[in-house]
């Protein structure tokens, strides 16, 4: 649609009056109170290694701006995949089903444990508009065994999707862990989610010997407009029996010292799952979004063995066509001289079990 100056004027009206909604919204949120610490300066959080989010205004001339090019998505597109997965897995195998975008359930040591879990419709502030789903859930809500436990890794719609977690907590009460701050916006919603906040470099007991730590990842959060960076944000490494699992679900490359120090602090990593979409125009996301080859960088820096690619084909979040990711991600395998099985481009419903 081109960009008139009536159009202008209606884009700006609505951004006004969101922008009131917002600001009333946030007047009456509560957020996260605290001590102040090396990433909490007392109002909000931050990463010395990372970068700030993107300025208002920066939002709406990316999404407005004349010479835009996005990419246009089918409306539908499903996986030739669809998971049922078992009650409980035991032993020392552990079993990743791939939810889609960036929800997984993962199956080890008795437990059943979700990240980021997204089954809505749309990832938005709204149930009418924002980015809707080109894809079913690669397992279906009423297929989900007993959840034990939820990562959610930070406040962003596409990760901390509240009608989810509703869901969830009615029919298992799992424990969610999530970075501090988070747990507010979630019983400030919904008191039944049984929310528990941790720091950075806080472990984590899940039980049956598995643990969680909570990593630094160059990324920020928000849920309005005027809120920005009042949570925390992480990525997991996950302790299971068959080894640590590396959850990336939202993050920058930056210059990999993220990466670096997780290989450091938390080596040998048995699978890296990281994100390879949401990345154009560079422009805009580089700080906060990885390409995938930055990802295969990022594989190299935290060592893992292995990589899972997600965050990308099921809801549309920015410019690159639907099927983008996948195809670069082998070219920047190539060009590393990866073998292809050793990092995967995941479809909604696929499986892997280490």
């Amino acid at each position: 649609m081109p960009i008139t100056r009536r159009r202008v004027f209606g884009l700006l009206a609505g951004a006004g009056a969101l922008a009131g909604v917002s600001s009333l919204w946030m007047s009456r949120m509560k957020t996260y109170d605290g001590p102040v610490s090396d990433h909490f300066d007392g109002l909000n959080f931050f990463d010395l290694d990372g970068a700030p989010p993107k300025s208002l205004g920066a939002v709406l001339r990316w999404q407005f701006g004349g010479g835009r090019q996005r990419a246009t998505w089918p409306d539908w597109a499903p996986s030739p995949h669809a998971d049922t997965p078992p009650e409980r897995v035991e032993g020392e195998k552990v079993r990743l089903s791939f939810v889609g975008h960036a929800s997984w359930l993962i199956q080890a040591g008795g437990l059943n444990i979700l990240v980021d879990p997204v089954w809505s419709m749309r990832v938005s502030p709204v149930s009418f508009a924002g980015p809707k789903r080109h894809n079913d859930p690669g397992i279906a809500f009423d297929k989900l065994p007993r959840i034990d436990v939820v990562l959610v890794s930070h406040g962003h719609y596409d990760h901390l999707d509240i009608a989810t977690l509703s869901r969830l907590a009615k029919n298992f009460a799992p424990r969610v862990v999530t970075p501090l701050g988070n747990d507010v916006t979630m019983r400030s919603s919904d008191s039944s989610i049984k929310a528990e906040a941790f720091d950075w470099h806080d472990r984590v007991e899940l039980g049956s010997g598995i643990a969680v730590t909570l990593v630094p990842t160059r990324h920020w959060t928000a849920r309005g407009m005027f809120d920005r960076n009042k949570a925390l944000w992480a990525s997991f490494v996950l302790e299971t029996p068959a080894g640590k699992i590396y959850v990336v679900c939202d993050s920058g490359y930056g210059d990999g010292r993220h990466f670096r120090r997780v290989a450091e602090k938390h080596g040998p990593l048995r699978l890296a799952i990281l994100p390879i979409g949401a990345y154009e125009p560079r422009s805009f996301m580089l700080d906060q979004h990885m390409k995938p080859e930055d990802a295969v960088k990022a594989l190299a820096d935290c060592g893992a063995q292995a990589a899972l690619g997600h965050h990308h084909g099921t809801f549309q979040l920015t410019d690159e066509a639907i099927d983008a990711p996948a195809k670069a991600l082998v070219e920047a395998l190539d060009a590393a001289k990866i073998p292809p099985e050793r990092f995967v481009a995941m479809q909604p419903g696929q499986v892997v079990e280490i």
